[in-house]
Formats: C-alpha cells, structure tokens, sequence
C-alpha cells in the first residue's frame, strides 16, 4: 500500500516493499554529475536494522524516487522532509535570519517535525544540523529525540573543516546499504561547524555516538537515541 509521508503535502511517500537488501555497488565513479562512493555511517546505519521490517523511517532531505524505492524495498515506511526548503520559507533567503526567535523555531518545528512522540524508528538527517543556529539546532535536536524511539538510529553528516566560509551542500541519493551519490548543488554559509567534542555535547543525551571521518572531509555520525 502507498504510505503517506506528511501530514501537509510537504513530505513523499512510499510503499511497502518485500523486505529485500540491495547488492553492494563496488563501484566508486561520477555518474550524473554526482560522485557515488563507499559511506561506513551509512553502513552503520542499514546494520542495525539489517533483518527488521515494517519501520517507519525519516528522510530529512527531502522527498526522492531512489531513496523512497529503496528504503520501501526494504519492507520499511518512508516519510520525507524537505528541511532546508522549508527552513528558507519559515526563515527567509538561505534560512539565515531570524533562527533565534522563539515564535519561529516554533513555527519551524511545526512545520518540519510535527509527528508524534516515538514515531520513528530511524532518521536519515544527511547535513542539514549544520545550517541552523544554536538556539534553533538545540530545539530540532530536542524534536528528534522526542520522534525517534529509543533505542533508534539517526545518520548526520557535517563537514570537517571548521575553517570553511561555506561549504558544498549536497543532495544524497541511496546506492545500497554502503554506497552513497552525493550530488552537489551548489554551496552554502554553515552556521556553525563541528568537531568530535561538539558533537557529543550535541547529542548529549543520546546512548552513544560513533563518527567515521570520509576523504572527502565529512564527518559521518551515527547516534542511538
């Protein structure tokens, strides 16, 4: 059956598939502009529910046809998201302004993370933490925790280099459960960066978090709630 991904038509939606796993791709090559290549955080991630069906994941980047089939091949739900869209409707160009005002980040919340308490079982976040301001990025953080059960799983990616002006802003397109094709569209201002002690305090109360460092200088993280 066809799963709705949002309560107000911002979302994708799914089908529940037959439970398979793909093939690993042993390939690493340019492929429509994008570059596919080998995600140990994504691995990670597709190892802890290996062998499960019937979850109901969360696709922070918005709404796609390759990873809504894949995720739904799996024999999982599949909700979607498109946040830094939305960020920039509730919050101006890029998202930039106003990211500290209460009535916004309530807003903000509303709009992008209105589910109920436990209702997921994983969340593919990709890069998005790192375009939100401290006051607004405790409160998404917040939202998270009280969606996803314990016990969960969330995937986030952040680029290493704290010296970066901007950085490239990616669009991630499921391979199998270790490859990743990272579009890039684009760059955009980060409002803030991380390293390993940040992140941990930003997941603070989370039951663990484990950060695998890629060539290409991202940071993948993967946190159990």
């Amino acid at each position: 059956m066809w799963f709705s991904g949002s309560r107000n038509g911002k979302g994708g939606a799914g089908v529940d598939g037959a439970g398979r796993i793909a093939a690993p791709s042993r390939a690493i090559s340019a492929q429509n502009g994008g570059v596919i290549r080998s995600s140990r955080g994504l691995e990670e991630f597709f190892g802890h529910i290996h062998g499960l069906s019937g979850l109901t994941l969360l696709d922070l980047g918005g709404a796609t046809q390759q990873n809504v089939s894949f995720i739904t091949d799996l024999g999982h739900r599949l909700y979607s998201e498109n946040f830094l869209q939305i960020l920039k409707e509730t919050s101006g160009a890029e998202g930039m302004a106003d990211q500290s005002n209460p009535g916004l980040i309530d807003y903000f919340l509303r709009q992008a993370l209105d589910y109920p308490e436990a209702h997921f079982d994983g969340v593919l976040i990709w890069d998005v933490l790192e375009y939100l301001a401290p006051p607004l990025l405790a409160a998404v953080v917040e939202r998270l925790h009280k969606v996803v059960r314990p016990g969960g799983y969330m995937l986030a990616f952040f680029h290493a280099d704290d010296k970066l002006e901007a950085v490239p802003n990616y669009a991630f397109r499921i391979q199998d459960v270790k490859n990743l094709q990272l579009l890039q569209q684009g760059t955009r201002r980060p409002m803030q960066l991380f390293n390993n002690r940040s992140l941990e305090r930003l997941f603070t109360r989370s039951d663990s978090v484990k950060f695998f460092l890629t060539k290409d200088r991202l940071r993948e993280v993967v946190v159990r709630a």
